[in-house]
């Protein structure tokens, strides 16, 4: 392949991140609005957490296409990913919390249609955005695209575990369920930001050591001849 080649191959990679980025942050500002507007009127914890997580999804998400809009985008990915691995612990602390509160509290949240046509609406259309930004962000070695794929993911999880609270409480009458939905949120989240704030060591060289295995086979090569 040619540098020049290689050179439109990355644009393209980036316009399609961009793009892909572009689209998760409407979805989740619609989503977060909704979710936390559905959640506060059913006094569902999982509910608010996952229209907080969509919240930080936006952000994750805008950090990355802040990331992409630079001139050089390798540059500034380690403090995009220590951004999305704070708004991840914040996210999983708030969760945490509320989830606690409503268990010991015994708050029995109110049955919530729009959040369950919402949570299932996520799960169709989540692990599509998601495949396609980690696509593109291993093709480039991208750790913070890869990151915010995952967080994406984590998003299609998060959306059927929620779901599933929301019906086992409409339709069993389980009202911890939620607030056990909303702990799984928190657990999710807190692993994934320890990832993303080891991402600037890790899954940063997985870049590198694509480049080193190239670098490798052209030695053999040359050894060869």
């Amino acid at each position: 392949m040619t540098a020049t080649a290689t050179a439109a191959r990355r644009d393209t990679l980036h316009r399609r991140i961009r793009l892909i980025v572009g689209i998760t942050i409407g979805y989740n500002l619609i989503e977060a609005v909704i979710a936390i507007a559905a959640g506060s009127v059913a006094s569902s914890a999982a509910l608010i957490g996952f229209g907080l997580d969509s919240t930080i999804e936006v952000l994750s998400a805008a950090a990355v296409a802040w990331q992409f809009t630079r001139r050089d985008p390798e540059r500034w990915e380690k403090p995009t990913l220590r951004v999305i691995a704070v708004a991840f612990f914040a996210l999983a602390l708030y969760v945490t919390a509320t989830s606690v509160a409503a268990l010991v509290t015994t708050e029995r949240p109110e049955h919530s249609t729009i959040g369950i046509a919402l949570t299932a609406v996520s799960v169709a259309v989540m692990p599509f955005l998601s495949l396609a930004e980690r696509r593109a962000g291993k093709e480039l070695g991208s750790a913070t695209a890869v990151a915010d794929s995952k967080q994406t993911l984590i998003c299609t999880y998060l959306s059927a575990a929620v779901l599933i609270g929301l019906i086992a409480n409409s339709l069993l009458g389980w009202w911890w369920a939620d607030a056990v939905a909303g702990l799984v949120i928190a657990a999710f989240a807190v692993r994934e930001g320890i990832e993303a704030w080891k991402g600037d060591a890790c899954a940063t060289s997985v870049g590198m050591l694509l480049d080193d295995e190239d670098a490798h086979d052209h030695d053999h090569h040359h050894h060869d001849d």
